[in-house]
């Protein structure tokens, strides 16, 4: 039996932190830039870390002999004052059926989990500490890894084939996700993407973008998991 590998976003897919992520960014550049930064969501939803922080030093005018050098002082500020935060009482909140999905589909030998998420692998792990949701990802390609989306899922493969000694198929190979570049991530990549509108795109945005399946939360895991060996 061919089995499936199954990427999972993080932000808006597994959880939610209350928009404190994107605010603690924007507040490492300026702590680092000593600058003001114009920002919206959307430069934060579907995207890489590095490529959001890239983009911000860019508004501030940074130069592109610094541009590495600031990034990783953002990042490493970013990084500090996300943990600190992240391990208050009720700042991440788990989905609506996020933990029994996973919980099934770690004891089916059918299916193999990993992480494709623009989070840095810091970050990540940071994230997903609460009930300890990383154990369910050995592991994943991380915003670390490429500066563009759509270059993770090879990363993320590779690295799932040499941990689970299988080779997956591109047809068995699932991206879920709840913003548009994870659909379009998929397509890139000839894999299927499940979109659950559980994030900041609305239901009726990513049905335009024609993902494989679309689903409002991860609640009905009986009719996840069916779909995903359909």
């Amino acid at each position: 039996m061919k089995k499936k590998l199954l990427l999972f976003d993080i932000d808006g897919t597994l959880i939610l932190t209350g928009g404190i992520a994107p605010k603690l960014m924007v507040e490492s550049v300026y702590k680092i830039m000593g600058l003001p930064v114009r920002w919206t969501i959307e430069d934060f939803v579907g995207n890489t870390d590095r490529n959001i922080v890239m983009t911000l030093l860019n508004r501030c005018g940074i130069s592109e002999a610094l541009m590495t050098e600031k990034t990783e002082m953002v990042m490493d500020e970013y990084l500090q004052t996300l943990s600190e935060e992240l391990k208050k009482d009720g700042v991440v909140t788990v989905l609506p059926g996020v933990k029994n999905l996973l919980e099934e589909l770690a004891g089916d030998h059918r299916f193999s989990l990993g992480l494709l998420t623009g989070n840095v692998r810091e970050g990540a792990r940071i994230k997903l500490a609460v009930d300890n949701l990383i154990s369910y990802f050995p592991v994943g390609a991380f915003g670390d890894d490429a500066l563009n989306r759509e270059d993770l899922p090879p990363v993320a493969i590779r690295r799932a084939e040499k941990y689970f000694g299988h080779f997956f198929d591109r047809q068995d190979v699932w991206i879920i996700g709840d913003s548009i570049n994870d659909i379009k991530c998929a397509r890139a990549n000839g894999l299927k993407s499940l979109a659950v509108a559980s994030g900041h795109t609305r239901d009726l945005e990513l049905r335009n973008y024609k993902p494989t399946a679309l689903f409002m939360d991860l609640n009905d895991s009986d009719k996840i998991i069916k779909l995903f060996y359909s």
